[in-house]
């Protein structure tokens, strides 16, 4: 991928306003270092493509797996999952004849996704059992730690507060570089609970490094994380509406009191093609 005259196709899109460059690498014309190392130049928004991230479809080891999922943040670290990166590639993936009900993998862990394309609509099924931890961090209030497939924190605010952009990416960019949460940093969650299944989101995230316009995986431990700050000891199923400034994603779940285990959790919500291209490196 050095040579100046290669070409990528790729695809803008975006998930509740987190954009991606989709690559469609079944075929393996690109290696996952030659991935990482371009991704910085790809998602430069002054001159590159601009993006959140690239996702690349990447064919599975496992046969009984649809595809592959390749994610790596604009910086060209590794985020561990993005949800909405998931939701965009669910979609296109649907796009090219895959199917509407996918299994796939990021890393180690197995995803399921469901997709309505005439809605543009996706669910990814989370396959994993989530505790939080209440935590304090030098002058900050109480702060909730989870993971949601990678590294979050919760603060609650006031929706004063949420509307103050550049005091949260101050203390964003403070907690995600906290000594105790390198390495590998954290993605920082402000939170201000409109009612008992609605809350309203910004999100510090690691790897871009500022406000985005949403986080799926975000979205989840927000969900979580309000529920638990609500002291809600049920559990029944449970759907909270995340409204972020990019859109709406809704999280659902259930909450195992028995072993005080958040589980079943699904995250749903709009994706959209925006644009497709060749970039020229």
């Amino acid at each position: 991928m050095t040579d100046t005259k290669t070409k990528i196709s790729f695809t803008k899109m975006q998930g509740a306003g987190n954009d991606f460059i989709i690559i469609d690498n079944r075929v393996g014309l690109f290696t996952k270092e030659q991935i990482i190392d371009l991704t910085p130049e790809l998602c430069d928004r002054r001159f590159g493509i601009g993006a959140d991230g690239v996702i690349v479809l990447q064919q599975s080891d496992d046969a009984d797996l649809d595809y592959s999922m390749f994610y790596r943040n604009a910086d060209g670290s590794d985020a561990g999952m993005c949800g909405n990166g998931a939701r965009c590639l669910a979609l296109f993936a649907a796009k090219l004849g895959l199917g509407e009900q996918l299994r796939f993998n990021i890393h180690e862990n197995i995803y399921k996704a469901e997709v309505e394309p005439d809605k543009n609509l996706v669910s990814i099924a989370f396959p994993m059992q989530v505790t939080i931890n209440e935590i304090t961090r030098d002058d900050e209030s109480i702060l909730f730690q989870v993971h949601t497939g990678t590294e979050h924190v919760v603060k609650e605010i006031s929706e004063e507060m949420l509307k103050d952009e550049d005091v949260l990416a101050k203390i964003g960019k403070k907690l995600r570089y906290h000594s105790d949460f390198n390495p590998p940093g954290t993605n920082v969650n402000f939170i201000y609970g409109s009612t008992e299944h609605s809350l309203k989101l910004q999100t510090y995230e690691r790897g871009v490094e500022g406000l985005t316009l949403a986080c799926g995986t975000g979205a989840i431990a927000s969900a979580l994380a309000w529920h638990h700050l609500q002291k809600k000891a049920k559990s029944s199923e449970n759907t909270t509406t995340i409204e972020t400034k990019g859109g709406k994603l809704q999280v659902h779940f259930a909450f195992d009191k028995s072993k005080n285990v958040y589980n079943n959790i699904r995250l749903t919500g709009e994706a959209q093609f925006v644009f497709e291209g060749i970039y020229t490196v």
